[in-house]
């Protein structure tokens, strides 16, 4: 016999599921101005999730942005399975109608490998890009790279500039853009830069598009080897630091936001003062400086709420801020 029926459920509000690793794209494109219409981006593809995901992502949005997408993978020469793994790349590529090549680049045994791979393969995409005539070279870096990043940096000592990491877009890598010049004509990489559009989507929005399209992918089995200090990080402290504090990964990330912010901001700036001469008498809270940075970008106005319930309004006249109404001053309190 089943258990009497309760009173129903209350109505549920707002949105009853998280965006889309789609529409999460799709924002971080629209506002950061990451792609335009008849761009040609380049995707870098290993055949892992996040690759994979960012590729697929990428030519769902071909019609509604009016971007193209062109795919290259890298082979480091450094694992007799990354060939196969490219397969994974080149095969959806194929399926989604994106022109696919490769270069293989030899890169020899040795101290500090990372980041002498790393390199080789910057200077691989930026030849490709420069060679088909593409504005951007896009990775599938997530929130999750992002936090973790952060946290490698701050075990390494380093100092607000070096915690600005992983922006939505950055220029290419002078020694990368160095080597794509080399074969092309003079200035051809010098406007490729770097886009990263799944930035405000996590590792776990990655794995539920990867299953919703049944679209296969690899796992590189360096990403659980414990002997590299990045993994730790990501299977070791960061759990832990959910555990302590759920949304830490958006806490870094907001910080980093704010690093890049100031870093680009003119010398001597404040984030507390809109003009850049007089501060503001309500001091902003993370959440109120990420959405005048965000409309400062957009260049739209918007009116933020601060402490006390009150209101100001913010407008953006020829890429400054100024403080267009003090809600409280307006109602004499």
């Amino acid at each position: 016999m089943s258990p009497p029926a309760g009173p129903p459920p209350p109505p549920r509000r707002g949105r009853s599921h998280p965006p889309s690793l789609i529409r999460l794209a799709e924002r971080l494109i629209r506002d950061e101005r990451l792609l335009a219409r008849g761009d040609v981006v380049l995707c870098a593809c290993s055949g892992g999730p996040d690759s994979t995901a960012m590729l697929h992502v990428l030519a769902l949005l071909r019609r509604r942005i009016g971007h193209e997408v062109v795919a290259h993978g890298v082979d480091h020469g450094l694992r007799a399975a990354a060939a196969a793994e490219l397969v994974i790349a080149r095969d959806l590529s194929e399926q989604l109608g994106v022109p696919y090549a490769e270069t293989r680049v030899d890169v020899a045994p040795g101290a500090n490998l990372q980041a002498r791979a790393r390199a080789a393969r910057f200077a691989a995409l930026a030849a490709a890009a420069a060679a088909c005539g593409a504005r951007a070279i896009a990775t599938g870096h997530t929130a999750d790279d992002r936090a973790e990043t952060v946290l490698l940096r701050l075990l390494r000592g380093a100092g607000p500039r070096g915690l600005a990491v992983l922006p939505p877009r950055a220029p290419l890598p002078s020694d990368a853009a160095g080597a794509a010049c080399q074969d092309q004509e003079p200035g051809s990489a010098a406007s490729i830069e770097l886009i990263r559009p799944l930035l405000q989507a996590r590792r776990a929005d990655v794995l539920a598009h990867l299953g919703r399209h049944r679209l296969a992918f690899a796992e590189d089995p360096s990403n659980r080897d414990p002997r590299f200090t990045r993994v730790r990080v990501r299977r070791e402290l960061l759990p832990l630091l959910e555990d302590l504090s759920p949304a830490i990964v958006e806490h870094l990330c907001a910080l980093s936001d704010m690093l890049v912010a100031g870093r680009d901001r003119p010398r001597g700036g404040d984030p507390d003062v809109l003009d850049g001469s007089e501060p503001l008498s309500i001091p902003l809270g993370r959440a109120q400086r990420f959405a005048i940075e965000r409309a400062r970008k957009l260049g739209r106005p918007l009116r933020v709420r601060v402490r006390g319930g009150e209101e100001i309004a913010v407008g953006f006249p020829e890429e400054s801020s100024v403080l267009i109404e003090d809600g409280s001053a307006r109602r004499g309190t």
